[in-house]
């Protein structure tokens, strides 16, 4: 069945090409005619600019007083030039250089080395109205005129008409068709019929491993390589699962927040799988015309079915792949490249070896039919990792980096909870950038914590000018936080750095907090001791100066995003018990909730949020004012050293001196680097508990990542 029907195809699209073929050739024609007849009229118009119109009268004139050189006469009028040195030509040329401005006059005396007079008298023709006048000839023959007409055969007009017109017609065809053929192949088209390769898919094709990634560059996320190793064994070693009865599973979407290593991951995929690997963009699909981005679909995996087995990679697919709703108005190109998308998706056989991997951090948007199963047979979830997953990403990305003999990895994968791949590796990267900055060979623990601040919080403004007052207004609110801290802690981080040094990304001064181990579960006490956290360096304000100042602001919408949640997501409201009131609309974006409940229970919403920070706030005042002795003694020497440790904050607390907080409290602070390695062997995993060492490196300049928040409190 399939042999006869083949060729049937293929003759059909041999037809469709002669169809479209000669379309194209007659556009270039009337193209190359338009051209042709612009250039005439060009011509013609530069040629009547040189022509000057004269009355017959003073035609006869100049013919009597012997100015006349020639005279051509034309069924439209006589054409004539007068004798050199005449009046009409020194007249004209007069006129015409009158006309001009002397920086005119200058610039095309300097182009016509100094003859500007001359070539315009060169140049000029005279024309007259014919009028009907016997005694011209005679005239003409008594002032020994030359005149007449050129009398012209059928064969020199045939000849002139070729050489006007039709010959410059053909140039202009021939030219066009090599500049077509040429654009057009270079962009992908298929002749002069086609259009342009607007219609053809222009995935990047892989090889084996000319990707130059594997799945050894890819650390934290076993679970995903586990599911891609299985597809990527069936498309090696088909006949152990059909034995079975087993499918190929048609495809699989890669999801999670963005910087986890999708993209990546699929780069491994290609360079591990050993079979051709299609790589193309969502957005690649989307044209203004509507029906290219179904015609590339179709492309695309008419490629892939001639090189199956194989794998084809979307990435970014919800720029195609939106849910198909028209209550905003619809978008004929996007759900036409999906319609076809769909179609593919049902219409190849699975057992060709051809699978479709999709990356999306933007899962809930997509249409459920693209999503079930058939179509995309896995879902994916590549996450943020946990413990040990940022520990070998860090042993990733620190394979080809010198590392002092100091560092240690644990601690610095410890503080970075919440952090992607991607903030992993810029970490190591400004830890690097740093080293060579202070003139090192290698990388310390003291850059990796650096670099670890600068990524969240900036480079010191060194030239920021504070008032007195501001510095202790900034100084006690930075203390409130570390301060209201320290005295929970069962629920709350511990203190790791507390500087009222300005910085570039708006910080006037933070408090760092590292965590003594991850945790995955945040209780009710972990919610509230974290709000009391936030809401202390205004109480500290409170309680110090009687006043509030701006500084509090994130802190503010922080305390007030986490109370909103604790009432309309946890169920840790009195009042709403476990009623779920919002949900999540970008889980791997912006996180922002959308409330699903009336009017007067969001207005209720509002008085329990108010409540719970209302009743936070009050406690971070009352353990403030219980140690109002400590706060100040923390503040005065905050100010005077501008940057402290947690070790120092905590022999203040216990009646030691600060200075001396390294060397009584050795196991917090990093010993400094004696000697300087290469690190190549592994640095030992975590327990498979989580259970590591608490980080309490007081000293360290720390850094904290953006997408963990809670590990910093800055104003």
């Amino acid at each position: 069945m399939a042999g006869p029907n083949k060729p049937s195809n293929q003759n059909n699209n041999q037809n469709d090409n002669k169809k479209k073929a000669p379309i194209g050739f007659l556009g270039i024609v009337l193209w190359a005619v338009v051209l042709v007849l612009l250039l005439n009229t060009c011509t013609s118009s530069l040629q009547n600019s040189s022509t000057v119109e004269v009355r017959y009268s003073e035609f006869r004139q100049w013919v009597e007083a012997g100015y006349v050189d020639q005279v051509e006469m034309e069924s439209d009028g006589y054409y004539f030039t007068v004798k050199e040195g005449t009046p009409p030509l020194t007249e004209y040329a007069d006129k015409i250089t009158q006309s001009l401005s002397e920086q005119q006059r200058n610039l095309f005396n300097s182009l016509l080395g100094g003859n500007m007079q001359q070539a315009l008298e060169d140049s000029v023709t005279f024309v007259t109205a014919p009028v009907t006048d016997y005694t011209l000839v005679p005239l003409l023959n008594d002032m020994d005129v030359d005149y007449g007409t050129k009398r012209v055969t059928n064969s020199q007009y045939m000849l002139s008409v070729m050489l006007q017109t039709i010959l410059p017609i053909l140039i202009m065809v021939v030219a066009m068709v090599f500049i077509y053929r040429y654009i057009f192949k270079k962009m992908g088209s298929g002749g002069i019929g086609g259009v342009g390769g607007v219609g053809k898919a222009n995935a990047k094709v892989y090889v084996e491993k000319k990707t130059g990634v594997t799945f050894a560059d890819v650390a934290g996320q076993d679970e995903a390589k586990e599911s891609l190793e299985e597809i990527i064994d069936f498309l090696h070693n088909p006949g152990k699962y059909t034995e079975i009865g087993a499918k190929l599973p048609k495809g699989a979407l890669l999801v999670g927040p963005p910087g986890t290593g999708k993209t990546l991951l699929a780069k491994a995929v290609a360079g591990e799988a050993n079979v051709p690997f299609f790589s193309i963009s969502g957005s690649d699909f989307v044209e203004m015309f509507v029906g290219v981005g179904a015609s590339r679909v179709r492309d695309l995996f008419k490629e892939a079915s001639k090189m199956a087995p194989c794998i084809i990679f979307i990435d970014e697919i919800d720029t195609i792949g939106k849910s198909r709703d028209n209550r905003m108005g619809g978008n004929d190109e996007r759900e036409q490249t999906l319609n076809q998308l769909l179609a593919e998706l049902d219409g190849f056989d699975p057992g060709k070896g051809v699978i479709v991997l999709g990356a999306t951090n933007r899962p809930e948007v997509l249409d459920k039919a693209l999503l079930r199963p058939g179509r995309f047979d896995r879902r994916i979830t590549i996450d943020r990792p946990n413990l040990a997953g940022r520990l070998a990403t860090l042993q990733v990305h620190t394979r080809n980096i010198r590392l002092a003999e100091d560092v240690d990895l644990n601690k610095i994968a410890q503080a970075t909870a919440g952090c992607v791949g991607a903030d992993l590796a810029n970490l190591v990267n400004e830890a690097a950038l740093r080293a060579v900055r202070m003139g090192r060979k290698a990388v310390n623990q003291q850059d990796l914590l650096t670099s670890f601040e600068f990524v969240i919080a900036g480079s010191e403004k060194k030239g920021t000018v504070l008032t007195e007052q501001e510095k202790q207004m900034i100084a006690y609110h930075e203390v409130g936080h570390a301060l209201v801290a320290h005295y929970q802690k069962n629920n709350a981080m511990p203190v790791s750095k507390i500087t009222i040094v300005p910085h570039t990304q708006g910080a006037l001064g933070y408090t760092l907090h590292l965590p003594e181990e991850e945790k995955f579960l945040m209780t009710e006490d972990d919610l509230l001791a974290e709000i009391r956290t936030l809401l202390a360096g205004r109480s500290a304000e409170e309680v110090v100066f009687g006043s509030k100042s701006s500084g509090a602001a994130n802190d503010i919408e922080r305390a007030t995003d986490i109370a909103r949640k604790m009432v309309t997501m946890f169920g840790m409201s009195d009042k709403y018990g476990m009623m779920g009131l919002a949900t999540v609309q970008n889980q791997y974006l912006d996180g922002q909730m959308g409330l699903t409940c009336a009017q007067d229970t969001a207005a209720g919403i509002d008085n329990e949020v108010r409540s719970i920070i209302d009743r936070c706030h009050a406690d971070a005042i009352r353990t403030l004012e219980e140690h109002r002795e400590l706060l100040d003694k923390i503040a005065s020497y905050l100010l005077e050293k501008e940057t402290i440790t947690g070790a120092e904050m905590v022999a203040i607390i216990q009646g030691r001196d600060p200075a001396l907080a390294e060397v009584s409290l050795p196991g917090d602070i990093e010993p400094p680097a004696k000697s300087i390695r290469m690190t190549n062997e592994p640095i030992p995993m975590p327990p498979a508990d989580g259970g590591v060492p608490p980080s309490q490196d007081g000293g360290a300049d720390g850094d904290s990542s953006p997408d963990a928040p809670d590990h910093v409190s800055w104003d």
